[in-house]
C-alpha cells in the first residue's frame, strides 16, 4: 500500500463523513496550498501532492492500443478500474458520471474523458466492454488487456491491485478500488472521488475541474 494510496482513503473517508462539505477533506493534509483551498470547493477529496498522470498502454474496446497519458493528454482525465459483472460500485459511478455529462454544456463535456480499466479481462471481452459502456455515455473508453498488463497500470496509477472473491456457485467478483482519480489538464491527479458521490456532484465539479489552474508549487 503506497503513501499516496493512504492519502486518497484519508480524503475519502473524510468526503464521507462530510457529504457535500469539501473544505474537510480539501484540509485532509498540510501540503495543500492556500490557493487551493480558496473558494473553489470540490465534492472529492483532494490528494497533496498529487498524482502524475501515469503512463501505460491497454487495448481499447476496438482492439486498437491505446496510450493512456498520449490519449487524454489536454484533457480532464477521469480514470476508473472496474468490472462490467460489478453489482453495485461500478455502474452506479458510470450512471452517475453518464448523467452528469448530458446534463452539462458541450463546452464542459467536451473538455472530459473518462477511461474505465477492467479488472476482470477474462470476462469483459472488448464486445462486452463496448456494449455495457455504451448503456451510461458512448464516449466512454474502455480498456483491458493481460492480466499483468492490467496489474501494471493499477501500481502505475497507484492504486491497490484488484483481487478475486470467489462467490457461490463457482462464481467470481472482483474487489477493486472504488474511487475515481480525476486528473486535470496538467496531467496531475488532485482529487479523488468514492463511492457515494453522485450525480449533482459532477455536476457541480466537472466545470471546475475542466476551468482548474493549480498553484506553482
Amino acid at each position: 500500500m503506497t503513501l499516496r494510496f493512504v492519502r486518497m482513503c484519508v480524503a475519502a473517508v473524510l468526503l464521507a463523513d462530510q457529504r457535500g462539505v469539501a473544505p474537510a477533506a480539501q484540509q485532509a493534509n498540510g501540503d495543500v496550498s492556500k490557493a487551493e483551498r480558496g473558494a473553489v470547493m470540490y465534492r472529492g477529496g483532494l490528494v497533496a501532492p498529487p498524482l502524475p498522470k501515469p503512463r501505460f498502454v491497454l487495448t481499447d474496446s476496438s482492439g486498437a492500443p491505446f496510450d493512456f497519458r498520449q490519449r487524454t493528454d489536454g484533457k480532464v482525465t477521469l480514470l476508473f478500474f472496474g468490472y462490467t459483472y460489478c453489482p453495485d460500485e461500478c455502474p452506479v459511478h458510470m450512471a452517475n458520471l453518464g448523467s452528469a455529462l448530458k446534463g452539462l454544456p458541450a463546452s464542459v463535456s467536451d473538455e472530459v474523458k473518462l477511461v474505465f480499466v477492467s479488472t476482470d479481462p477474462k470476462r469483459d471481452t472488448p464486445t462486452r466492454l463496448r456494449g455495457w459502456l455504451a448503456n451510461f455515455d458512448r464516449r466512454f473508453v474502455g480498456l483491458t488487456g493481460s492480466e499483468a498488463a492490467i496489474e501494471a497500470a493499477e501500481r502505475a496509477a497507484g492504486v491497490p491491485v484488484a483481487q478475486k472473491t470467489e462467490l457461490r456457485g463457482g462464481n467470481y467478483g472482483m474487489a477493486h478500488a472504488n474511487f475515481v482519480v480525476a486528473y486535470t489538464k496538467d496531467n496531475l491527479g488532485h482529487v479523488v472521488y468514492p463511492g457515494g458521490v453522485s450525480k449533482n456532484d459532477w455536476i457541480h465539479d466537472l466545470p471546475l475541474l475542466v476551468e482548474a489552474r493549480w498553484a506553482e508549487r
